[in-house]
């Protein structure tokens, strides 16, 4: 899972979830996309085996430093593709589907200059 779309996926809802106040147990994270707790269970195991989470009393999923930096740098990422797509005329849902697409598939360089020119906007 190294890296990959579904790990970044599981890494960004499991911080959005804690963002927002709300538990981060398999069962919230299966709810929130959909999935099978069986599912979400497998991928926290694996999570779990890269260091990037750790699953304390209770169930609560919570992150090591390593896996809290890669959600937020997940979630800058994904934050940046939608501010760009709305500049570009998309409404809010299809910025937001196409930002889930895209934060997978573009590289740290084009990333790093399409953050550069979403900053250049704002000033």
């Amino acid at each position: 899972m190294a890296g990959s779309e579904s790990q970044e996926m599981y890494l960004k809802t499991i911080l959005l979830l804690r963002l927002g106040n709300q538990t981060s147990r398999s069962v919230d994270v299966a709810n929130e996309l959909g999935y099978s707790k069986a599912s979400v269970s497998r991928a926290v195991s694996l999570l779990k085996s890269e260091k990037l989470v750790e699953v304390i009393e209770g169930g609560e999923i919570v992150f090591t430093k390593k896996g809290k930096e890669k959600a937020l740098s997940v979630l800058e990422r994904y934050k940046v593709l939608v501010k760009i797509l709305k500049k570009l005329g998309l409404d809010e849902v299809e910025a937001d589907d196409e930002a889930c697409k895209l934060e997978h598939v573009i590289g740290d360089e084009l990333y790093v200059k399409l953050k550069e020119f979403s900053e250049r906007e704002d000033g």
